[in-house]
């Protein structure tokens, strides 16, 4: 299983409003830690992105993140509407 981690105080800051004022992001996050390459809409981004993923923990919530696999970390970059890409 994999650990959700931040590259920034901003990035967390971000995450926990969203996490406390919608319901289901928690568990989305739980499902990611899972399989971060398959779970809730993940996919590879492309472009001035290409290394990094994203996927949806809402209508219109998006997280961009890289995929540490020696270290079992999901570092999460960016959280917000769609216009984060």
């Amino acid at each position: 299983m994999y650990e959700i981690k931040t590259c920034n105080k901003n990035v967390n800051k971000k995450l926990k409003e969203y996490n406390l004022s919608r319901d289901g992001i928690e568990e989305k996050l739980e499902r990611l830690k899972i399989n971060p390459r398959t779970e809730i809409g993940a996919h590879p981004l492309h472009g001035k992105l290409k290394g990094k993923w994203a996927c949806w923990l809402g209508s219109n919530i998006r997280m961009i993140y890289e995929i540490d696999d020696e270290n079992k970390l999901i570092i999460v970059e960016a959280f917000g509407t769609h216009k984060i890409y």
